[in-house]
C-alpha cells in the first residue's frame, strides 16, 4: 500500500485500478444489491449489501472511521501520529492504541518474513521517487530498532522512521468489516481501493466473486477469478507505481536487503487471509521477496497467487490453499 497526497493508497496495486482486485461482474441472474461508496485514504471504497438492507447513516459512519485512520497513519500528514513520530526529535512518542497494535503486527510480519517486510524503508522509497518520507535513514534490519507498546512508539536511534503503508489499509478494511457486523450486517463485500473483505453470501446464495486484474501495464481483463467468503484478499504489484528504464521494470516495492526496487519480482502477488491486515502485510512482504516469494509463502503456509511476466504472457504460481478458491 502507498499513501497518496494526504491519504492512504495501496502500494501501486490498488489505486485507480492498478493491479487491483475488484468485484467481478455478477451472474446474469444476480440478485439485486444495495451499495454504498465514497473516497478516503487516497482511493475509493464501496460496500455491497443485499437489497433492502438498512443502510441509514452507514455511509457517514464508514467515512468518519476512515478519516480517523487516515489521521493516525498517513505519513503525508505532518499532524498524523506517524507524521509526528517521524518528524520528532525524541526517540519515543505517545500514539493511539491502534497505531501500537498495527505497528506490532507489522513487526511480527517483518520477523516472520526475514525482513522482506520492513516498515522502516520509507526514506528509500522516497529516494526512488515513490514516497513522502524524505528525511531519515534506512539501514539493513532497521525494523529491529522500532518498538511498540503501552501507548508508545520508540526507536533505538534518531533517523529511524516508520511507514505502515504496507499494512494500514488492511487494518482499515478490518475496521470497516467490524463496523458493518456491529451494525447487524452479516452478508457484505467491501472494496477498499482494491483490497477486499467478504462475509456471508451473495444474495444469489453463492460466495462473493471477485477478479484479479491482469497486472501488466496496458493489459485489460482478468488474470483470475476467485470465490471470497469469510476472507480478505490483498494484492501488491507494480502496474501503477512503477516505471520502465533500460529494459527493467522498477517497482515502488523496495528490497530492504539491496536498498533498491526489488528485482526479479512478480508482476503481482495476491494473498488470501482471515484478516485484511494479514493479507495486506504479507502481500507487501511477498512482493518484496522477489523471486524467493513463492518459497517464503510455502514455508509460511500462506495462500497466495504470484503472477510472473513470461515474455508476452503470465506465469501463475499458487501456494497454500489459494487454488481452492479459484472459480
Amino acid at each position: 500500500m502507498r499513501f497518496a497526497g494526504k491519504g492512504l493508497n495501496r502500494r501501486g496495486f490498488l489505486a485507480l485500478g492498478g493491479t487491483a482486485l475488484f468485484a467481478a461482474g455478477t451472474a446474469a441472474r444476480a440478485a439485486p444489491l444495495a451499495g454504498l461508496a465514497g473516497t478516503a485514504l487516497g482511493t475509493g471504497w464501496s460496500v455491497a449489501l443485499p437489497a433492502g438492507a438498512d443502510v441509514a447513516g452507514l455511509r457517514e459512519r464508514l467515512a468518519a472511521l476512515l478519516d480517523g485512520i487516515d489521521y493516525a497513519f498517513s505519513p503525508f500528514r505532518p499532524e498524523s501520529a506517524i507524521g509526528r513520530f517521524n518528524a520528532g526529535a525524541d526517540t519515543e512518542a505517545a500514539v493511539p492504541g491502534e497505531v501500537v497494535e498495527v505497528t506490532r503486527a507489522a513487526l511480527a510480519i517483518a520477523g516472520a518474513s526475514g525482513g522482506a517486510f520492513d516498515p522502516t524503508v520509507g526514506p528509500l522509497v522516497a529516494r526512488w521517487g515513490f514516497g513522502p518520507i524524505r528525511a531519515g535513514e534506512t539501514t539493513a534490519g532497521g525494523w529491529r530498532g522500532i518498538h511498540a507498546g503501552n501507548g508508545h512508539l520508540a526507536r533505538d536511534r534518531q533517523g529511524l522512521t516508520l511507514d505502515l503503508c504496507g499494512i494500514a489499509k488492511g487494518h482499515a478494511l478490518d475496521r470497516m468489516a467490524a463496523l458493518l457486523r456491529d451494525a447487524g450486517h452479516e452478508d457484505f463485500l467491501i472494496d477498499l481501493g482494491g483490497e477486499l473483505s467478504a462475509r456471508g453470501r451473495h444474495p444469489s446464495g453463492r460466495a462473493w466473486r471477485v477478479g484479479i486484474e491482469d497486472p501488466r501495464p496496458g493489459a485489460e481483463g482478468l488474470a483470475a477469478v476467485l470465490d471470497l467468503a469469510g476472507m480478505a484478499v490483498a494484492t501488491s504489484g507494480d502496474r501503477v507505481n512503477g516505471y520502465d528504464l533500460g529494459g527493467r521494470r522498477y517497482s515502488h516495492i523496495i528490497d530492504p536487503a539491496e536498498g533498491e526496487p526489488v528485482e526479479s519480482a512478480p508482476a503481482s502477488v495476491s494473498v488470501l487471509m482471515p484478516t485484511g491486515r494479514e493479507a495486506d502485510g504479507w502481500a507487501t512482504a511477498l512482493m518484496a521477496a522477489g523471486a524467493a516469494g513463492p518459497a517464503l509463502a510455502s514455508r509460511q503456509g500462506i495462500p497466495a497467487l504470484f503472477l510472473f511476466r513470461a515474455g508476452g504472457s503470465l506465469r501463475r504460481v499458487a501456494t497454500g490453499t489459494f487454488e481452492r478458491h479459484l472459480a
